[in-house]
């Protein structure tokens, strides 16, 4: 074989194992473990504070606070504080007409970002449980008792949601993206069977609060790091299926292009400031399962690229290679076309997964040469979603 060929099948190969080998390894494992059965309620339910940071966020603040007010959960063991990251427009305002219902605001006088609004929060929640989530998040009533029943368990350090992409951006254009949600939260749940999963869902997640109280840098992803915190300090984190949380899709597919690159970058920061967690020798199960969940997939996109490289080095000498790169190539053309349809106008459905797949991987590309580059900034653009509704 050819260096050529070696390329071809090592680039290959790491696409398999990320999505697929990994997954079937996790599946193997977990049919010599017993299920694991929830916790019994307690009879008396522990305090929460559900934070919710906010950056102009007028639109849906309002909706978004009724709906916390509707969670199935004592009120007297509840705490709502929104951190408003210097919003310009009407969200103070907003929030404070909730006052009077419990509803608490902190304003944070200077923009710093999501993970430092998060940060100024601390000294003022007083739950024995955080609860996170987002502006533009639809939370199921009963998802939030479903969460906390798993701190039952006192070795759960971290309970995440499950997130259930829902319209709007055209109900094409979320085809691929609602998939790809549903794939991923499978592959959690058989994390959960194991050791636990390695990051939690940034639209909801609780954590107990000492864990909470650790320090994170403004530039890093906190409900990624969440997890990493809770293995350092031997507890898991869960993914709970019936925990079910809403994700309206972005407005535009340039606006989620935007959130999957700086998402990406930051998982990438913090994967770096947590690279311990790597130590097989030390952290044994996890360390795999951080590897291959985690850095095996935000590698893909490399190993196309290598793997289109190794088609060229071979197109001259076999009819194959030609054949393989022609498919890539239509399916690149496509992918450019729905990324230049017009915004506002329903994606066809011939090229909806070509368009997101295309867009994902450019996406992680993006990410990997801004990190490379030093050009990360903590300031946070809250994706706008389109309003939607529960099923």
């Amino acid at each position: 074989m050819t260096n050529a060929h070696w390329m071809l099948a090592g680039s290959l190969g790491l696409v398999l194992y990320a999505y697929a080998g990994y997954p079937l390894l996790l599946w193997l494992r977990n049919l010599k473990r017993p299920r694991l059965r929830p916790p019994a309620p307690p009879s008396l339910w522990p305090t929460v504070s559900i934070t919710i940071p906010v950056y102009n966020e007028e639109a849906t603040i309002r909706a978004t606070l009724e709906r916390l007010l509707a969670l199935d959960y004592p009120a007297e063991r509840r705490q709502i504080l929104v951190v408003s990251d210097a919003s310009t427009d009407r969200t103070d305002q907003i929030v404070r007409e909730f006052a009077a219902r419990g509803v608490e605001l902190l304003r944070v006088p200077v923009r710093g970002g999501k993970t430092a609004a998060e940060n100024a929060a601390r000294p003022y929640l007083r739950g024995e449980i955080v609860v996170n989530t987002d502006a533009s998040i639809l939370i199921d009533p009963k998802a939030l008792r479903t969460l906390i029943v798993q701190f039952g368990d006192p070795a759960v350090g971290v309970a995440s949601g499950r997130d259930i992409s829902v319209a709007h951006m055209g109900e094409s254009v979320n085809v691929g993206e609602s998939r790809y949600v549903a794939y991923e939260m499978g592959v959690r749940t058989l994390e959960t069977r194991g050791c636990g999963i390695v990051g939690a869902s940034g639209c909801l997640y609780a954590i107990r609060c000492q864990l909470h109280m650790t320090p994170v840098p403004e530039a890093l992803s906190r409900d990624f790091a969440a997890a990493l915190v809770a293995r350092e300090r031997g507890y898991r984190a869960v993914s709970v299926a019936d925990a079910r949380c809403f994700v309206p899709r972005a407005a535009s597919l340039r606006q989620e292009y935007r959130r999957k690159v700086r998402t990406m970058a930051r998982g990438l920061q913090t994967l770096f400031y947590k690279r311990r967690l790597l130590n097989p020798f030390r952290y044994g199960e996890f360390a795999w399962m951080l590897f291959s969940h985690k850095l095996c997939r935000w590698l893909v996109p490399w190993a196309l690229v290598g793997a289109a490289g190794a088609l060229v080095a071979l197109a001259s000498d076999a009819a194959w290679p030609r054949w393989a790169l022609a498919v890539g190539g239509v399916g690149s053309l496509l992918g450019i076309l729905g990324w230049l349809w017009p915004e506002g106008r329903r994606l066809p459905r011939l090229l909806t997964l070509s368009t997101y797949v295309l867009a994902t991987n450019v996406a992680a590309l993006h990410a990997w040469i801004s990190v490379g580059r030093g050009e990360l900034s903590p300031i946070w653009e809250p994706t706008r979603r389109e309003p939607a509704s529960l099923p």
